[in-house]
């Protein structure tokens, strides 16, 4: 059974063009780059859908010791618990070793291309490593034969074993387990693997965002879902607004499937204005889905998951006339920034500036532009448009590990420590699998002008403090 969720919230009505969006440079006030790393989902609408759920901590592992020119430093490998937003448990390893983990992170289930897996070519061997050892075998006498184990294994030795052959892979690190049974299990692994295509998500909604005019029906929105079906619920105020989810016959629809096509239905008299639309299921999310915070907190691959709720949102805008735009936007490791894209369906040129460059879209054609970030490189602006169109973007990039940057040396930290972050009084939690109390928060300097037609958008750089201990 789905539970439901207002599934359109129409917001205030209002004709307005898309304005100036400055990209601010130079230094930070603490406080402003504090409100930008911790950033609520609902603000971040660049997401894509899919899980949402807060980190708890490790909950099964051992210890293993990464080598590099600095001596051999042993830390705690294996499984990550998390709690869905709305009911559910995930299990994660990471895959971002020397990156710190942040209490209580909030994350959200990402596709590799937002992560660095996007440029890691054996991305697809960590999933191998995930479907063929624990917890998705956990018939562990079964997987110790498998691996030449003689003596067996406990969860411990399983999980820790591969959190070693995943972090061999995705940070290409020196590491071993330090229990016999738990290394040999991580080179079993490691030299099996082999290269899988990266898992559907959950559950998405293509595009996620649509516009047009009063009067039709906006979308179609796909959607793409392992889930039996998802739910939907009209707006709070579809009395008053006339706004209605309806399907390819115009009739209004409360449910649907994987591939199933919603429209928004717009009443012709209706004033300019926005909505959301947004559908949920319950559904276990795939082995080998990624997961990555908004709050800078160490990447991590989803291992195991029970039945958990998802959910996924799309935006839809409608003006009678002038530009109408349709925005986005997506984390692009490849490209090492954040890609906006915007859809005018209106009936004129939709012009802007970004970086020194003017792009105009007419009517009826879609663009996408790519604002370059540098690693670490915090970002919070929003974007105004006709019909009191609002959207926020939110978030840090964080395309690569650590060890990914030539010269980088091995940082972690094997416990637990506090760190304050910009000077505020926010704890951060190194967690066992990284982190380090040397490990400094890049530092996210200038970056250009940008004009976007009438808003204005704020990029923010930060630096890794220092552990307290």
């Amino acid at each position: 059974m789905f539970s439901s969720l207002t599934a359109l919230s129409v917001r205030g009505r209002g004709a307005a063009r898309l304005a100036a969006v400055t990209l601010v440079s130079g230094l930070v006030a603490a406080g402003v780059l504090a409100g930008g790393a911790t950033a609520s989902a609902d603000e971040t609408a660049q997401n894509q859908g899919g899980a949402t759920a807060t980190i708890g901590g490790l909950k099964t592992y051992g210890d293993a010791v990464i080598h590099d020119e600095a001596g051999d430093l042993t830390v705690s490998a294996g499984l990550f618990e998390m709690s869905v937003e709305g009911g559910g448990t995930l299990q994660t390893y990471c895959v971002d070793l020397h990156n710190p983990t942040q209490r209580d992170a909030k994350y959200h289930e990402t596709p590799w291309s937002g992560t660095s897996l996007a440029a890691n070519k054996d991305a697809g061997k960590i999933r191998w490593i995930l479907q063929n050892s624990y917890p998705q075998v956990n018939d562990l006498a079964a997987l110790a034969a498998a691996a030449g184990v003689n003596g067996g294994l406990t969860e411990q030795d399983a999980a820790a074993g591969t959190q070693v052959a995943i972090w061999r892979y995705s940070d290409g690190a020196a590491v071993d387990a330090v229990d016999p049974q738990a290394e040999r299990l991580a080179d079993y692994l490691h030299k099996s693997a082999r290269n899988l295509a990266e898992p559907v998500a959950s559950l998405t909604l293509d595009p996620p965002a649509v516009s047009g005019h009063p009067g039709e029906l906006l979308g179609p929105v796909t959607v793409h879902t392992n889930a039996a079906g998802v739910t939907l619920t009209p707006p709070a105020d579809a009395a008053t607004s006339g706004v209605r989810i309806v399907g390819k016959d115009g009739k209004v629809i409360t449910s649907a499937v994987d591939g199933s096509e919603l429209f928004i239905d717009v009443p012709e008299d209706a004033p300019d204005g926005s909505a959301e639309l947004t559908v949920q299921a319950s559904t276990t999310v795939p082995v080998g889905r990624a997961l990555t915070s908004e709050s800078r907190s160490q990447t991590q691959i989803l291992a195991g998951s029970s039945e958990s709720t998802v959910s996924a949102t799309a935006g839809a805008t409608w003006a009678a006339e002038g530009a109408i735009p349709a925005l986005s936007a997506a984390k692009n490791c490849a490209e090492g920034g954040l890609d906006i894209t915007a859809a005018n369906v209106g009936d004129e040129v939709f012009a802007f500036e970004l970086m020194g460059t003017e792009h105009s879209i007419p009517a009826g054609e879609s663009r996408t532009v790519t604002i370059p970030l540098q690693e670490d490189q915090a970002y919070d602006f929003t974007i105004t448009g006709p019909g009191g169109l609002e959207k926020r973007f939110t978030g840090v990039l964080d395309c690569r590990t650590e060890g990914s940057a030539a010269g980088d040396a091995t940082q972690t930290l094997s416990e637990p420590s506090p760190a304050t972050v910009g000077g505020t009084s926010t704890d951060v939690n190194l967690a066992e699998t990284g982190g380090s109390n040397a490990t400094p928060m890049i530092a996210g300097t200038a970056i250009a002008l940008v004009v976007i037609g009438g808003t204005a958008l704020v990029l923010v750089g930060r630096k890794k403090a220092p552990a307290q201990d």
